[in-house]
């Protein structure tokens, strides 16, 4: 099986934001974003072999989960701080969200973007008024133009994931899907940097206890995976998966939360990632892009469900499953079937 129980948190320096800075997160953005719906598949029930509710994070603003995490982290800045304009590194939707909130309070945004990132997307920050310098496709080529780009401007980064206010807001997609389908026996979200997963885990757990929370991460793009596995972080500098948003690596913020939290991380093939993507266009009738896709491929997968460990439900009912699609900002001119 490509999972397993994570060991115990190590890190104790590293402190994950409490229900009350969720909640906190959640009053502050809730003005300025969708709270989004969650919907359902017969077909896709039936596949699975239980009952999958779909929190739709690429109906949100922006189209992806990742402006409540910007939110947060820019509504929470002073007049002061926020005068000084944002920076940060994206592969694309991290960075739509910061332009777009930096451009609600009135402020600049520097988005670095690796080349090889969907003409889609930049166009998209762009259209937000973000200022976009693209960099070589590797983390190191990301960190070093931000921090040119800190160094020139003197303004403050807001980082796709290593920032609790950031992790917060990520929590608070998890904290509605639990408060729009009560008594969900286990959560799937996609992992990259850590940011939604790690908020997936706090805030669902904050309303449920006892759900489960799983990643879901391309084979060809596996650090949480081996990271869990071995108990130590693991990085990748670079990596060629078509799911463009997990092209990231786990922090040593997010990787403690997960060490404590996760149920586990499951892994997808290339393949995988563009049929389930297609299926779901087919028989949904919505647009997801790839990211999205990890997150209900490995429940696609012949006796994975039966193998998390899930107990049983006490009503005698088929599992309850929540899936997060985390975005749906597609290059309809190149898809991959």
């Amino acid at each position: 099986m490509e999972h397993m129980s994570s060991p115990p948190a190590r890190t104790a320096s590293l402190t994950a934001p409490d229900w009350e800075a969720i909640c906190g997160a959640h009053a502050r953005i809730a003005p300025h974003i969708h709270r989004t719906p969650v919907l359902t598949s017969a077909s896709l029930d039936a596949m699975v072999g239980a009952r999958v509710f779909f929190k739709c994070e690429n109906l949100q603003k922006t189209c992806s989960f990742k402006i409540r995490g910007a939110s947060n982290a820019i509504f929470s800045l002073s007049e002061k701080e926020i005068a000084r304009g944002i920076v940060t590194q994206s592969s694309g939707n991290h960075g739509a969200a910061v332009a777009c909130a930096a451009a609600w309070r009135g402020a600049p945004a520097w988005i670095v973007m690796p080349k090889n990132a969907p003409a889609v997307k930049r166009l998209a920050i762009e259209g937000y008024g973000g200022r976009v310098t693209l960099c070589e496709p590797t983390m190191t080529a990301r960190t070093e133009a931000s921090d040119r780009i800190l160094a020139e401007t003197g303004a403050l980064m807001i980082h796709p994931y290593d920032d609790d206010r950031v992790i917060a807001g990520q929590a608070t997609a998890g904290k509605e899907l639990l408060e729009q389908v009560a008594d969900l026996d286990a959560v799937f979200a996609p992992v990259s940097g850590g940011g939604l997963l790690s908020g997936t885990c706090l805030g669902a757990t904050g309303i449920s206890p006892n759900v489960r929370v799983f990643g879901c991460e391309p084979a060809q793009a596996d650090d949480a995976y081996r990271s869990i596995q071995t108990g130590t972080l693991q990085s990748m500098d670079s990596t060629d998966t078509i799911a463009d948003g997990l092209r990231a690596s786990l922090s040593a913020r997010t990787f403690a939360i997960l060490r404590e939290h996760v149920a586990g991380i499951l892994r997808v093939t290339e393949a995988e990632i563009i049929s389930t993507m297609r299926l779901v266009w087919e028989r949904m009738k919505i647009i997801i892009e790839p990211s999205s896709a990890v997150a209900i491929a490995p429940l696609l997968k012949p006796d994975v469900l039966a193998n998390l460990g899930l107990p049983a439900r006490a009503d005698g009912g088929k599992l309850k499953l929540g899936v997060i699609f985390s975005g749906g900002n597609v290059d309809l001119s190149a898809l991959p079937f």
